[in-house]
C-alpha cells in the first residue's frame, strides 16, 4: 500500500492575511478628482499621507463609498497609486 502524505494543519490562512496585519498609514483627502468605474461608483481622490515612510506624499487613490474633503483614509499600502482618469466626461452625480 502507498502511504499518503498528510497536509500540515498549521498552514497560514487565506491570501492577503499578512497584508492586513501590516502597518496602516492614515491619509487626509485633499481633493475629489472625479468618478470612475463601470457605473460611476468609484471616486478618485488626491490624498496626503500623514504617517509612515511616505509621510508628506500626495497620491491619487480610488475610493468606494461616500467620501468628502478632509476625510481620513486608512491605507494598507502607500506604494501603489491609481491611474489617472482619461475621459473628460465623468460618470456619477458628484462631478
Amino acid at each position: 500500500m502507498k502511504q499518503q502524505k498528510t497536509k500540515q494543519q498549521n498552514q497560514k490562512s487565506s491570501k492577503g492575511s499578512e497584508k492586513i496585519l501590516g502597518v496602516v498609514a492614515p491619509a487626509v483627502i485633499v481633493e475629489l478628482i472625479g468618478r470612475t468605474g463601470f457605473r460611476g461608483e468609484i471616486t478618485q481622490v488626491k490624498c496626503l499621507v500623514q504617517e509612515g515612510k511616505d509621510k508628506g506624499r500626495t497620491m491619487r487613490r480610488n475610493v468606494k463609498g461616500p467620501v468628502r474633503v478632509k476625510d481620513i483614509l486608512m491605507l494598507r499600502e502607500t506604494e501603489i497609486e491609481a491611474r489617472r482618469i482619461k475621459s473628460k466626461v465623468s460618470k456619477g452625480a458628484y462631478t
